[in-house]
């Protein structure tokens, strides 16, 4: 399994963006899929988007068109470019491997709040 650890949230105005950042460790990174996941308040963790390790994405369908996600191997970190960003986006993201297995570790997360 990795460890992760999530960076980069914030609060931001509908329409503007942002670029989270998830560091791993503790495996060899290039081995795993990684997903970005959302917790928004009151409801439960989903995928968001994925890549495998091949460079192929998934984003659900609320995301599509406006993130993209990312990952630079030699330095063992995935991003997600999130533009057009909206009320409903709100959540605390969280990077882990995908697919998830019963081993695996969740980090903190980072906080995007998008209000006005």
């Amino acid at each position: 399994q990795v460890q992760v650890m999530e960076s980069g949230g914030g609060l931001v105005q509908p329409g503007g963006s942002l670029r989270p950042s998830c560091v791993a460790s503790g495996s060899i990174f290039t081995l795993y899929g990684m997903g970005w996941y959302r917790q928004a308040p009151g409801k439960q963790r989903e995928l968001v988007a994925s890549i495998t390790t091949t460079g192929s994405t998934y984003y659900a369908d609320s995301v599509k068109g406006r993130f993209t996600i990312s990952r630079d191997n030699a330095k063992d970190t995935v991003y997600l470019q999130m533009n057009s960003l909206k009320a409903e986006d709100t959540g605390v993201y969280y990077c882990n491997e995908f697919p998830l297995t019963y081993k695996s570790q969740w980090g903190q997360g980072t906080q995007v709040t998008v209000s006005s």
